[in-house]
């Protein structure tokens, strides 16, 4: 099987090109397709011919985007229409990354498939604009909703994950500052890379949230980092509203893989174990 990786070299993309080695895999960066440009995905799929075509692209730095809502919805919205006029064209099927923040987190329980989104920022709404572009315009795709990522790789638009960010202030700071009352669902990129494996061996298209198992806190996600790292820190617990960055956020944004289960193909492990892994292969590399 053909597939495209779009986004080859961030942290999702990655993990995704070395899971998929088995196919014949085709990795491409931003300097090989400009997602808001038609013509460079037309040309792509002259070039390659792809059976599937997996995008990992996106403009996700949130704050950047409610500085630049044009970029925003130039690269997450139109750039996911052209990127589904063209899998139209050329009978491609199309897998697309979305996020856990076009909901508004006011339900207060995990978020199915079906529930209704309402985001909050502009990330959220360009995210939201791309999706509904893909479903209008095709049948056979896969939107796939996550939430927390991290990974071995960098992340591309923000320089680092927050494990990266962690233990870099634990290094420089005495006292640490972490949100206590925005919940997620962390999630391993290796793992959200294993689950896609598995859903583009099927033909059950559709919309489908993939996360680890459980939910946290950012302040219990930070804890669990230094508690399996055993790291002395000073962590202390403040409200979102001590930390405003300008933009409104979710204060709950779980995701329930209520479609992965009802089909059997669930793999997510608890975030818990998924981290714990993570930072036992950043020992292994020397990446701690």
């Amino acid at each position: 099987m053909k597939i495209v990786v779009i986004g080859a070299n961030g942290q999702l993309g990655s993990d995704l090109v070395g899971v998929l080695k088995g196919d014949q895999v085709i990795p491409l960066t931003h300097d090989d397709l400009e997602i808001s440009d038609f013509n460079s995905i037309s040309k792509m799929f002259e070039k390659y011919k792809p059976q599937i075509v997996i995008n990992t692209a996106a403009f996700h730095n949130v704050p950047e985007c409610e500085k630049d809502d044009l970029k925003a919805f130039t690269v997450n919205a139109l750039g996911s229409k052209y990127l589904a006029q063209n899998c139209v064209v050329n009978n491609c099927v199309l897998l697309h990354i979305s996020t856990d923040y076009v909901f508004d987190g006011k339900k207060n329980s995990p978020y199915l498939e079906d529930d209704l989104p309402n985001p909050l920022n502009v990330y959220g709404i360009s995210k939201l604009a791309g999706e509904y572009y893909i479903k209008s315009l095709m049948e056979k795709y896969f939107i796939v909703r996550s939430s927390g990522l991290y990974g071995i790789h960098k992340c591309r638009a923000k320089g680092g994950n927050f494990v990266d960010t962690m233990l870099k202030l634990s290094k420089e700071q005495n006292e640490i500052k972490v949100v206590s009352d925005e919940f997620l669902t962390p999630t391993y990129t290796l793992d959200l890379a294993g689950q896609i494996k598995e859903l583009i061996k099927t033909d059950s298209y559709g919309l489908f949230h993939i996360t680890n198992e459980g939910s946290c806190s950012w302040h219990e996600f930070a804890k669990a980092i230094f508690e399996f790292l055993d790291i002395k820190v000073n962590l202390k617990q403040i409200k979102h509203t001590e930390f405003y960055s300008g933009v409104k956020r979710p204060s709950y944004s779980v995701l329930e893989n209520a479609r992965l289960k009802s089909l059997g193909i669930d793999r997510m492990r608890h975030w818990k174990d998924a981290l714990h892994s993570y930072l036992l292969e950043r020992k292994r590399l020397s990446l701690i």
